[in-house]
């Protein structure tokens, strides 16, 4: 765990109330664009919530640095200097209220510098990549821009071994690898969600090689056209997407039991966009697949039930 230094005692560069102040704007943030995000985090305590939408903002603010309104202005600079600012909140020295919020939520939880790191290696390839021509290829970016959150909450989840076992029950482990599941699963949904908003950027998230595996030529997609090729291309790639959210389901499990019921409900919840998708049978070119606040309070139950047998 990284040792962190005791805060500064000069005056913060920046106008500051409380820092619960600064909670409440990452709490309004996360309300405002990850709706799915922020309903999981109202069932959890509320330090623990608090933490998460900290987590949630300093996301967003990376992921804007290059899928923002700003993005054109972003170089490899841009970054680097993000990372610097980045190691100034690890070590006790935020540069503005939302750092000011992470710096606090450093000094509850053992989070590590490592997948914030990763994920800013993640914008770096959103800079100069538009094709991935592998699955593997494409996993590693997933990884980087998604599966680094699941490793971050997971530090603020924490974890709980059984209380009881038998001689042939494996060790506990932390569930890390399905941490990282869980943010793979939310990514690769993310993607299907949004080929047709991508297209307009140029970008192509799928696989060229899974493009070829049915027929369907870059060429095709930029022209949204529906067709049989195009619905088996999108069944493939959802029944991969729910695996994913089948492996991070394993170990939810493992958390501390006062995480469980929002994690399941998050993965739940998110999980249905897959769903919204079939209905509009596969056309993510004019219909943005969502869940409506009615589905989603339907799944409260179903995760709670999830939850206790996990």
């Amino acid at each position: 765990m990284l040792q962190l230094p005791s805060p500064p005692t000069q005056t913060l560069p920046f106008p500051m109330t409380s820092i619960e102040d600064a909670y409440e704007e990452c709490r309004l943030i996360t309300a405002e664009y990850s709706k799915t995000f922020y309903m999981g985090t109202q069932l959890m305590s509320l330090e623990k919530r608090r933490a998460i939408w900290a987590i949630y903002v300093w996301c967003r603010r990376t992921d804007e640095l290059v899928d923002g309104p700003k993005a054109a202005a972003t170089t490899p600079a841009t970054l680097d200097d993000w990372e610097c600012q980045l190691e100034d909140i690890f070590a006790g020295r935020p540069r503005d209220r939302f750092d000011a919020a992470l710096a606090d939520t450093l000094e509850r939880f053992p989070l590590k510098i490592e997948p914030f790191r990763d994920m800013i290696a993640g914008q770096r390839m959103d800079l100069h990549r538009s094709r991935y021509e592998t699955f593997e290829e494409l996993k590693l970016y997933c990884y980087r821009v998604a599966g680094t959150v699941g490793l971050m909450s997971e530090a603020v989840m924490g974890t709980q071994a059984p209380t009881t076992t038998a001689p042939w029950d494996a060790p506990f482990e932390s569930p890390i690898e399905e941490a990282v599941a869980l943010g793979i699963a939310n990514q690769l949904t993310n993607i299907l969600r949004d080929v047709g908003e991508d297209r307009h950027r140029g970008r192509i998230y799928l696989p060229l090689e899974d493009l070829h595996r049915f027929d369907y030529s870059e060429d095709d997609l930029m022209a949204g056209k529906l067709d049989d090729r195009w619905m088996a291309l999108m069944q493939f790639q959802i029944e991969r997407a729910r695996e994913y959210y089948a492996e991070a389901e394993r170990g939810i499990g493992a958390l501390h039991k006062d995480a469980r019921w929002p994690v399941c409900t998050a993965s739940v919840v998110y999980s249905k966009i897959l769903n919204a998708i079939e209905r509009n049978n596969y056309d993510v070119f004019s219909h943005r697949a969502y869940v409506s606040g009615f589905r989603k309070v339907l799944c409260l139950p179903v995760a709670w039930l999830r939850a206790q047998v996990l």
